[in-house]
């Protein structure tokens, strides 16, 4: 008896030191995931009471300019630079991952790989000293909406031909097996089995982009520039407005109405995001279930 109690001894020690270690790294998560979420919740709850507290008609019907500040201009700029924007990357950059997804098996594809994946980590605030380069002083366009999208397609580029690469990469090889065997051509199988089959995940990407547009602040001062107006329909020397400048600037202005257009945009420019990121999940999430 004191045999088998001396066995099992040892076996009851281990299992309550799991049982502690279990428990700490349970407490440690815990208190890792509070890190992540106070901060998150704290930026979140901040901008929501202060972007509230600033609504106003005037903020969707008066420019930026004058006494009776609002938002108008700031939200056209937003929306037409990133329009622009996805309009010149959505192409080459699925382009661009479909040749390395579809074809890309040499020198050339793998200095594109690379390239790409150099690209998506240079800071955004380089991308825009070289388009004021470039574009403000070499080109001579000035401060415009053309260099300003340009320079966020350039940025937005690499991101979709690498999450487009990896999309069509997931669909099976049988699939382009069968499409060519009933008597498909390259164009034919890629464009009408091969993408639609991984859609979920160009758009997805092409989502992705479209939250890092809206959300880029660095570039567009140096190419964008400002303006108390709305847009005037000219794509170069004309400089236009946009939401991430007003947060950046209006925030250190001495007045509490700068301060409540600075929330406010804060507060518009989360809403986007937030609700890019939700579409991203339900098409990740749709994505699982076809």
């Amino acid at each position: 008896m004191s045999a088998s109690t001396s066995l099992k001894t040892p076996r009851t020690a281990l299992e309550l030191q799991r049982i502690v270690v279990s428990k700490l790294g349970w407490v440690g998560c815990g208190i890792a995931l509070l890190l992540v979420i106070a901060p998150l919740l704290d930026i979140v709850g901040v901008v929501t009471v202060n972007g509230l507290s600033a609504f106003s008609v005037q903020l969707f019907t008066k420019n930026t300019g004058g006494t009776a500040n609002g938002l108008l201009n700031a939200m056209e700029g937003t929306v037409v630079i990133t329009i622009c924007a996805m309009l010149i990357a959505v192409p080459i950059g699925i382009g661009a991952g479909i040749h390395l997804s579809e074809y890309g098996r040499g020198k050339l594809s793998n200095a594109i790989r690379f390239l790409s994946d150099v690209l998506t980590g240079t800071p955004s605030i380089v991308l825009g000293y070289f388009s004021y380069i470039v574009f403000i002083i070499g080109f001579g366009w000035g401060f415009s909406l053309a260099a300003a999208a340009i320079t966020l397609a350039i940025l937005i580029v690499p991101y979709l031909a690498r999450i487009t690469e990896l999309a069509l990469q997931q669909v099976p090889n049988s699939m382009r097996e069968a499409a060519y065997a009933l008597g498909g051509t390259d164009s034919t199988v890629v464009f009408k089995v091969v993408l639609p089959a991984a859609s979920a995940g160009v758009i997805t990407g092409t989502l992705l982009g479209l939250a890092i547009s809206v959300g880029e602040t660095a570039p567009l001062i140096y190419t964008a520039g400002w303006s108390d107006f709305t847009w005037t329909g000219q794509f170069t020397h004309s400089p236009v407005a946009y939401l991430t400048y007003v947060i950046w600037t209006f925030i250190d202005q001495p007045d509490a109405h700068s301060h409540a257009l600075a929330y406010a945009a804060a507060f518009f420019v989360m809403l986007v995001v937030l609700a890019i990121n939700i579409s991203v999940r339900l098409v990740v999430k749709r994505q699982k279930f076809v």
